[in-house]
């Protein structure tokens, strides 16, 4: 039996003429290829989407190959690859408008890069991070400068989980192992091998023209233009948010991590990877934003969860969905992936609309994985 996606279309389409997105697209992925795919409303086949944070799971894959090689030890400490990452403090308050900072009591590692535990976080999601800005005057990440990764830590390295900008400093590892440009290592050992023609760091004039239109949720839940968006130059590949590319593009990573890594990584790295690296460390019940306009808060999912090399992942079976063992995450932009391995299914979702954790997009996505997994299950009789 086929995959049917009917349900699928009908249900992106319904988001779409309800007014719930401006453009929406969802694919459907297999071992051996796509299984489905659908774009509506504004979002048509060929069209761009702007990464944002599933940029992360790439660049840590260009790392997890300078392990493979030898060349890379997760639990190297960063400033042993990087020294100017031992100019790094930990923010522990502020006097007056002061920021207090102190040397970490420990020094972070690869692994608890990859893992989000290294110390790092975002201004939009960490208070002291907000503040640190404001009273500073020092760029955040979104202005394209790099000086913005100099930011003092927010916990001490290997205490907790803390979203952040780890994954930039694991590009700048790239970057310092390859002689490369983040971009530039990429194309060569994922983009290409995998045929992610239109996954870029730096769009053409010719794919701005393809890329979707950021919107805003506005008060009363209707749509309009938003004023943010990634910068329109750069001064780093950013590892963290940077890459652009189209849901096929994408689709194709997410094959070759159901399909053990082929053509990228060995399949005992894709195994490692999804297995949860935190130990003790929890991840929070609750991320809560300090900028509303660019994420709403975030709870986390009742079930067990961990987070892997790059990857979050969900530690218990949903029924009628996704695996134990699945990884997965998203952008800022709502879009979103999974990785199931055990089911042999992943499944992307893209659309370029604000603030991050929209009701009705969340609504859209269970509504396409539960779909999803119907049609897996038809169309791949249980042995």
């Amino acid at each position: 039996m086929a995959f049917d996606g009917t349900v699928i279309k009908a249900l992106l389409d319904g988001a779409v003429s309800k007014g719930a997105v401006h453009g929406i697209a969802a694919l459907v992925v297999g071992p051996g290829g796509p299984l489905f795919q659908h774009a509506a409303g504004e979002a048509r086949d060929d069209t761009l989407y702007r990464n944002a944070s599933m940029t992360k799971a790439v660049a840590t894959t260009a790392a997890l190959q300078f392990v493979e090689r030898g060349k890379l030890e997760l639990d190297a400490t960063v400033e042993s690859i990087m020294p100017e990452f031992a100019a790094l403090q930990v923010l522990d308050g502020f006097d007056g408008d002061t920021p207090r900072l102190r040397p970490p009591a420990s020094k972070a590692t690869v692994r608890q890069l990859m893992t989000h535990s290294g110390g790092l976080g975002y201004f939009f999601l960490n208070e002291k991070l907000m503040r640190y800005h404001e009273v500073t005057g020092e760029p955040n990440p979104l202005s394209g400068l790099k000086r913005s990764l100099m930011a003092p830590l927010v916990n001490d390295p290997g205490t907790a989980w803390e979203y952040g900008v780890n994954t930039d400093w694991l590009g700048l590892i790239v970057e310092q192992l390859s002689g490369q440009s983040l971009g530039s290592y990429l194309r060569e050992h994922v983009y290409e091998p995998l045929g992610m023609r239109e996954t870029t760091f730096k769009p053409s004039a010719e794919q701005r023209t393809r890329l979707l239109r950021v919107m805003q949720r506005q008060p009363d839940g209707s749509l309009a233009p938003s004023h943010i968006d990634l910068p329109p130059a750069s001064e780093w590949d950013a590892g963290g948010h940077g890459s652009y590319g189209t849901i096929q593009d994408y689709g194709r990573f997410v094959q070759a991590w159901l399909n053990d890594g082929q053509g990228i990584l060995d399949r005992t790295t894709v195994e490692t990877a999804l297995r949860n690296h935190l130990g003790q460390i929890q991840l929070p019940a609750l991320l809560k934003s300090t900028m509303p306009a660019l994420s709403n808060d975030v709870p986390a999912l009742p079930v067990p969860q961990g987070w892997g090399l790059g990857f979050h992942l969900t530690l218990a079976h949903l029924p009628g969905m996704r695996s134990a063992g699945t990884g997965d995450w998203a952008g800022v932009f709502n879009t979103f992936y999974w990785i199931d391995r055990a089911k042999g299914v992943g499944g992307v979702l893209m659309t370029q609309l604000l603030p991050f954790f929209d009701t009705q997009v969340i609504e859209t996505l269970i509504g396409f994985e539960t779909a999803a997994y119907e049609q897996v299950g038809a169309a791949v009789p249980a042995t």
